[in-house]
């Protein structure tokens, strides 16, 4: 009789929980999932904790599969040779494969004093600090929100709806995923609330004091609160167990996400940098390619050869305040088109796909395999991006 294979997967976010959820189609299959907290996180909701309208959590057992076993943990280090993961508990776990499903986190800002006084949201310990800071200071506080991508766009609306003075330093243009059309319907949503928007040349923060922001034009602004949401990072797990990882840290693999250093490894999600070519980093990436990280070792499992990644990133869905927000449509190459749904409509998808996400991690778990994306939703620009790196003509289409 053949023993079960054993694999874990660790990082229990979109991307962790989908793959996990996808190997128990297989009854040889023994999963194992590890993650230092007890219950799922819905990071796409940590705005809406810090504005009070959200808890951003939900329990594992209602997005998990029975026949995955959680393991509440932070792993240290890969072992790669040894097949075997050290965990900061003292314990170990073995595998016979490995998903490396980390996630992201927030950046080292690297401008002086954003350590020490700003505000980071991208962890749910950091975005409940600062709920718990906001509820100490008075109603009148000056807050800024330093960047202006999907996230800090939504803290800044979510804030200013609930009758804060916000100010949302740019650092360039507002929205830079957005089409110019998406970007003044947000600019005009943003007016609404009353947030002032500092965009353009001159407005990259280049200091911050526990009350005040220093800009690049040389202005100073009063900040009792500031919140820094200018860009993301990922773990350096990979990095320290000698796995070989871009720029960023993200983990390289090749376009099934097996690592370029060892077959068993395989990546999803944020911290996956298939073909030094990543997507970004995104929800609507990590439900794509946690499934396909978990095929490609069932794939292997088999004795099969994987199949390479076909996906698109088709929009970009922001939330401003409770009562409008936007989905700006993109072209599968993950490049934004003129069109989107903005206003009260745009706020009701939004919050369909964010409930939509979570009903779809708990359907996984009671029918894993179902959810399989349509043979035409595929970048068909990839293959041409893959062929002029590699110089050659023979690069996945």
């Amino acid at each position: 009789m053949t023993e079960n294979a054993q694999v874990v997967v660790i990082g229990g976010g979109y991307a962790g929980v989908l793959a996990a959820n996808r190997l128990t189609q297989r009854d040889d299959v023994t999963v194992t999932l590890i993650n230092p907290r007890p219950r799922f996180v819905e990071r796409i909701r940590l705005h809406q904790l810090v504005g009070g309208s959200h808890s951003a959590v939900a329990g594992y057992r209602d997005v998990l599969a029975e026949k995955v076993r959680l393991v509440v943990d932070t792993v240290t280090r890969i072992d790669a040779a040894g097949r075997r993961v050290m965990l900061a508990s003292g314990d170990t776990a073995g595998y016979d494969y490995l998903i490396y499903a980390v996630g992201s986190g927030s950046a080292d800002p690297r401008v002086p004093g954003a350590a020490e006084f700003a505000y980071p949201i991208a962890t749910l310990e950091e975005a409940r600090r600062l709920r718990e800071n906001l509820g100490a200071a008075p109603a009148t506080a000056a807050i800024t929100v330093v960047g202006a991508g999907p996230t800090g766009i939504e803290t800044a609306a979510e804030l200013a709806e609930a009758g804060r003075a916000v100010t949302l330093a740019c650092g360039g243009a507002l929205g830079p995923y957005l089409h110019p059309r998406g970007r003044r319907s947000v600019a005009r949503q943003l007016a609404k609330l009353g947030v002032t928007v500092l965009d353009g040349p001159g407005t990259t923060v280049t200091a911050v004091t526990g009350d005040a922001v220093r800009l690049g034009d040389g202005r100073e602004l009063r900040s009792d609160v500031t919140i820094w949401t200018a860009g993301f990072g990922v773990p350096d797990l990979a990095a320290r167990s000698g796995l070989s990882t871009d720029a960023l840290g993200r983990l390289r693999t090749d376009e099934t996400l097996t690592s370029v250093d060892d077959a068993r490894v395989v990546a999803a999600g944020d911290a996956a940098a298939p073909s030094d070519l990543p997507f970004r980093m995104s929800c609507q990436a990590a439900v794509q390619l946690g499934p396909h990280a978990a095929d490609t070792v069932l794939s292997r499992i088999a004795g099969g050869r994987p199949a390479p990644l076909a996906m698109a990133l088709v929009s970009q869905c922001i939330s401003l305040g409770r009562r409008a927000g936007i989905m700006q449509l993109a072209h599968r190459d993950d490049v934004a088109m003129g069109l989107h749904i903005g206003g009260r409509p745009g706020a009701m998808l939004k919050e369909s796909i964010c409930k939509g996400i979570l009903w779809q991690l708990a359907n996984q778990a009671r029918r894993p395999g179902s959810l399989n994306f349509p043979s035409w939703a595929k970048d068909t620009k990839r293959g041409q991006a893959l062929a002029a790196r590699r110089g050659d003509a023979t690069a996945i289409r």
